[in-house]
């Protein structure tokens, strides 16, 4: 091999070598989720429980945004609403994250009430970083719905 495609063949590995996406998951592709305060939050810890019913399912994970990677253990409150729009205890539910920062929820789908669109709100809770407040809207008849959550670290 002559000096010359050495040197490209050199250079060519030590750039794919040195890019964070080789070093790390791509951390400028976890953007923290946006928050909305909005919801029935304030009535203490839901029931942990990863199923109020049946009709539609929820699928997630959970990263952080420093390095993209999983968050094992994150507490993700869910809430949804009954019919009439009133949200009760039987209509909440606690899970947490498996080692790759992965959840499942079941319930039924969300209703839609005083022209708000059916939607499930989420509050999750993980050591080192931010609480989120957010909510899932999920397509019209979606029976499986995912979503990405991406948390901030804690102010310092």
């Amino acid at each position: 091999m002559n000096r010359t495609l050495r040197l490209t063949v050199l250079l060519s590995v030590a750039a794919i070598v040195s890019t964070p996406a080789a070093a790390a998951p791509d951390a400028a592709g976890c953007r923290p989720t946006a928050q909305d305060g909005f919801g029935p939050f304030g009535r203490g810890e839901p029931p942990r429980r990863a199923k109020i019913g049946t009709g539609h399912v929820l699928i997630g994970v959970v990263l952080s945004s420093t390095d993209c990677r999983p968050i094992p253990r994150a507490r993700v409150n869910l809430w949804q609403s009954n019919r009439d729009g009133v949200y009760t205890t039987a209509g909440s539910a606690t899970v947490i994250t498996d080692r790759a920062g992965r959840f499942r929820f079941e319930g039924p789908y969300p209703p839609q009430y005083e022209g708000l669109p059916p939607h499930i709100h989420l509050r999750v809770f993980a050591p080192l970083h931010q609480p989120l407040l957010t909510r899932f809207v999920p397509r019209p008849g979606e029976r499986v719905g995912h979503v990405r959550l991406v948390l901030a670290p804690e102010d310092v």
